[in-house]
């Protein structure tokens, strides 16, 4: 295992586990953090300050209790709703990260954040907040939910989504305020119009895009996180 870097003191630290191309540490880095990612796989358009390709759960074991905040985005597929659905034959080929991700988050001790999409996953964990692209004002609906571990914050009013999603559908084209990003996008809009959508500008890599949160969301916890920090401090 890897050692982690030296993080400069003046800056909040966030460890991202399970970080992709970086979405949310995108958004997290706005907010004010300086952010080491882990992830198994390379990513060589990951945009945070420092990466690591390691196991995301062996490296917060190791170096969890180093920083401030964790935000975790294990892979859903073992039981999200198209594997449950669509994809049902396959679950077998995915393994159950999210029990073994909250273990090791709840060792270190220090504050988390645990990051699903809607589904099956959701009876799994504790809903603390849900955001929606809506409202941040994103071409894009991408519900997540996130659970919050050793602070809070209180969650957002869901917004009325303005009209459906464009795209294919039956052989006709729609057209609505908003892209559906996942798969390969045939019929879905074009790679320009998914990063314009998800305010990702530094990959045009669809797999990649589509597997991301829109910063958006990581610069809402990282503000909220932060604010819930100094309340702690003027009150002690």
């Amino acid at each position: 295992m890897p050692e982690a870097s030296p993080i400069p003191r003046s800056r909040p630290r966030l460890l991202a586990a399970f970080c992709g191309v970086g979405g949310d540490t995108c958004g997290y880095q706005r907010a004010g953090f300086h952010v080491t990612g882990v992830d198994v796989a390379p990513q060589p358009r990951y945009c945070g300050d420092v990466f690591h390709q390691g196991d995301a759960i062996a490296f917060i074991r190791e170096h969890g209790h180093e920083y401030d905040l964790i935000h975790a985005g294990p892979p859903c597929q073992f039981d999200c709703t198209l594997t449950a659905g669509t994809n049902a034959t396959r679950r077998d080929r995915y393994p159950d990260l999210l029990d073994p991700t909250r273990a090791a988050l709840e060792a270190t001790g220090r504050p988390f954040v645990i990051e699903q999409p809607p589904g099956r996953a959701a009876r799994r964990m504790r809903v603390d907040v849900a955001l929606c692209g809506e409202m941040f004002g994103l071409a894009v609906i991408r519900h997540r939910n996130f659970e919050l571990g050793g602070w809070h914050a209180l969650a957002p009013v869901h917004r009325p989504h303005r009209g459906r999603v464009s795209g294919m559908r039956h052989g006709r084209w729609y057209t609505g305020p908003y892209f559906a990003v996942y798969g390969q996008g045939g019929g879905k809009g074009t790679v320009q119009e998914w990063q314009q959508a998800m305010g990702i500008t530094w990959t045009d890599v669809r797999k990649e895009i589509a597997e991301a949160i829109p910063p958006a969301y990581g610069a809402w916890l990282g503000e909220h996180f932060l604010a819930h920090t100094r309340a702690q401090a003027v009150a002690a």
